[in-house]
């Protein structure tokens, strides 16, 4: 069964040797420029995506509006993308041994930003990548770089496995 990285795992593609992806650091912060009218009554967050060249070769990477989806609360609701205080990734050539950050602002309603799911789909060389997902939440903390996963994060990819393999044998009874 396919299951979701947890916020702040990397993830590699195999379609591109030595291409990794992570989102991380999904924390409260309002945007540099001033929120968005749309977004009243909405809580800010903010979410990096950080892609990694650990191949041989640079590859021009694309990571814009639109490869990005934030959904928040137990029903997956589209989050408010903040586009215009976002940055995005616009074909770079990202050399090896080199990272890029999206930093991408997003708003949804207090009590959802606890449940938080971000869909990436990278373009790479002109190609499209697999697009996965990550999970976690505001508030909920990521492991330090290097540090072993904790309790925290061991008990969140339980909690959304367990939810997985509730809805598959829903959806065979």
């Amino acid at each position: 069964m396919y299951e979701p990285n947890v916020v702040g795992d990397w993830q590699e593609y195999d379609e591109h040797a030595g291409l990794r992806v992570r989102v991380h650091r999904l924390e409260a912060g309002d945007p540099p420029r001033g929120r968005d009218d749309a977004a009243e009554g909405l809580s800010y967050f903010r979410v990096r995506v950080t892609v990694e060249n650990r191949g041989e070769r640079p590859v021009c990477i694309h990571l814009e509006d639109g490869q990005i989806d934030v959904r928040t609360g137990p029903d997956g609701e589209s989050a408010f993308i903040d586009w215009r205080n976002s940055q995005f990734i616009e074909g770079f050539d990202l050399y090896p041994l080199r990272r890029a950050t999206a930093v991408l602002y997003a708003a949804a309603p207090e009590a959802s930003r606890t449940q938080v799911d971000v869909q990436v789909q990278l373009r790479a060389d002109e190609e499209w990548a697999g697009r996965w997902l990550w999970t976690g939440g505001v508030g909920v903390l990521e492991p330090a770089a290097g540090a072993t996963a904790g309790a925290a994060r061991e008990s969140l990819v339980q909690q959304v496995s367990l939810f997985l393999q509730e809805q598959a044998e829903e959806g065979t009874a």
